[in-house]
Protein backbone atom coordinates (compact mmCIF):
# COMPACT_ATOMS: atom_id res chain seq x y z
CA UNK A 1 0.00 0.00 0.00
CA UNK A 2 1.37 3.40 -0.87
CA UNK A 3 -0.23 6.63 0.10
CA UNK A 4 0.08 9.80 -2.01
CA UNK A 5 0.11 13.40 -1.26
CA UNK A 6 0.28 16.14 -3.74
CA UNK A 7 1.27 19.74 -3.18
CA UNK A 8 2.78 23.02 -4.88
CA UNK A 9 -0.40 23.61 -7.12
CA UNK A 10 -1.40 27.48 -7.02
CA UNK A 11 -2.45 30.06 -9.62
CA UNK A 12 -0.01 31.06 -12.36
CA UNK A 13 0.01 33.70 -15.33
CA UNK A 14 0.17 31.95 -18.19
CA UNK A 15 3.94 31.56 -19.51
CA UNK A 16 4.75 30.86 -16.23
CA UNK A 17 6.29 28.23 -14.00
CA UNK A 18 5.17 25.76 -11.01
CA UNK A 19 6.49 22.80 -9.41
CA UNK A 20 4.36 20.07 -8.55
CA UNK A 21 5.38 17.64 -5.75
CA UNK A 22 4.40 14.20 -4.69
CA UNK A 23 5.31 12.69 -1.47
CA UNK A 24 4.95 9.03 -0.62
CA UNK A 25 4.35 6.59 2.16
CA UNK A 26 4.00 3.28 2.49
CA UNK A 27 6.04 0.39 1.71
CA UNK A 28 8.97 0.27 -1.27
CA UNK A 29 8.22 3.46 -2.83
CA UNK A 30 11.20 2.72 -5.03
CA UNK A 31 9.97 -0.33 -6.01
CA UNK A 32 7.05 1.70 -7.95
CA UNK A 33 6.57 3.63 -11.86
CA UNK A 34 5.29 6.86 -10.73
CA UNK A 35 2.43 8.95 -12.59
CA UNK A 36 1.28 12.65 -12.98
CA UNK A 37 -2.34 12.70 -14.53
CA UNK A 38 -4.60 15.82 -15.06
CA UNK A 39 -8.43 16.63 -15.03
CA UNK A 40 -10.21 19.52 -16.33
CA UNK A 41 -13.44 20.69 -15.71
CA UNK A 42 -15.83 18.66 -17.78
CA UNK A 43 -13.03 16.37 -19.32
CA UNK A 44 -11.78 12.92 -18.61
CA UNK A 45 -8.61 12.64 -16.76
CA UNK A 46 -5.77 12.10 -19.11
CA UNK A 47 -1.95 11.29 -18.80
CA UNK A 48 0.18 13.43 -18.60
CA UNK A 49 3.71 11.70 -17.68
CA UNK A 50 5.19 8.82 -16.10
CA UNK A 51 8.94 7.68 -14.80
CA UNK A 52 10.35 4.51 -13.93
CA UNK A 53 11.38 2.91 -10.94
CA UNK A 54 14.74 4.35 -10.87
CA UNK A 55 14.14 7.73 -13.07
CA UNK A 56 15.85 6.23 -15.82
CA UNK A 57 13.02 5.87 -18.23
CA UNK A 58 10.66 8.83 -18.57
CA UNK A 59 6.96 8.70 -21.37
CA UNK A 60 5.25 11.74 -22.02
CA UNK A 61 1.88 12.92 -23.31
CA UNK A 62 2.72 14.06 -26.91
CA UNK A 63 1.40 17.82 -25.45
CA UNK A 64 3.48 18.02 -22.62
CA UNK A 65 6.68 17.08 -23.92
CA UNK A 66 9.34 19.64 -23.96
CA UNK A 67 7.13 21.92 -21.60
CA UNK A 68 6.84 19.41 -18.47
CA UNK A 69 9.77 17.40 -16.61
CA UNK A 70 8.94 14.49 -14.71
CA UNK A 71 11.87 13.49 -12.13
CA UNK A 72 11.78 11.54 -8.83
CA UNK A 73 14.05 11.46 -5.63
CA UNK A 74 13.68 7.59 -4.13
CA UNK A 75 15.45 9.26 -1.07
CA UNK A 76 12.90 11.66 -0.42
CA UNK A 77 9.89 9.22 -1.34
CA UNK A 78 8.79 11.92 -4.15
CA UNK A 79 8.35 12.52 -7.57
CA UNK A 80 8.27 16.15 -9.27
CA UNK A 81 6.43 17.43 -12.03
CA UNK A 82 7.80 20.65 -13.55
CA UNK A 83 5.61 22.42 -15.60
CA UNK A 84 6.69 25.68 -17.88
CA UNK A 85 5.20 27.85 -20.21
CA UNK A 86 2.24 27.26 -18.84
CA UNK A 87 -1.03 27.87 -20.89
CA UNK A 88 -4.77 28.52 -19.86
CA UNK A 89 -5.54 25.11 -20.79
CA UNK A 90 -3.43 23.32 -18.59
CA UNK A 91 -6.07 24.32 -15.87
CA UNK A 92 -6.50 21.24 -13.97
CA UNK A 93 -6.52 19.12 -10.79
CA UNK A 94 -3.33 17.32 -11.42
CA UNK A 95 -3.32 13.56 -9.57
CA UNK A 96 0.12 11.70 -9.21
CA UNK A 97 -0.05 7.52 -9.15
CA UNK A 98 1.82 4.47 -8.38
CA UNK A 99 1.91 1.82 -10.98
CA UNK A 100 4.03 -1.40 -11.70
CA UNK A 101 4.89 -0.23 -15.06
CA UNK A 102 6.05 2.75 -17.15
CA UNK A 103 3.17 3.13 -18.72
CA UNK A 104 -0.25 5.78 -19.37
CA UNK A 105 -2.35 3.76 -17.63
CA UNK A 106 -3.30 0.66 -14.86
CA UNK A 107 -1.82 2.56 -12.22
CA UNK A 108 -2.90 1.40 -8.34
CA UNK A 109 -2.73 4.33 -6.52
CA UNK A 110 -3.68 7.73 -6.70
CA UNK A 111 -3.33 10.94 -4.28
CA UNK A 112 -5.89 13.22 -3.98
CA UNK A 113 -4.84 15.89 -6.34
CA UNK A 114 -3.58 19.64 -6.46
CA UNK A 115 -5.23 22.23 -8.36
CA UNK A 116 -3.10 24.25 -10.91
CA UNK A 117 -4.99 27.32 -12.52
CA UNK A 118 -2.92 29.29 -15.05
CA UNK A 119 -4.71 32.60 -15.96
CA UNK A 120 -4.31 34.30 -19.29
Amino acid sequence: QVQLVESGGGLVQAGGSLRLSCAASGRAFSSYAMGWFRQAPGKEREFVASINWNGGRTYYADSMKGRFTISRDNAKNTVYLQMNSLKPEDTAVYYCAAGAFLSDSGYLYWGQGTQVTVSS
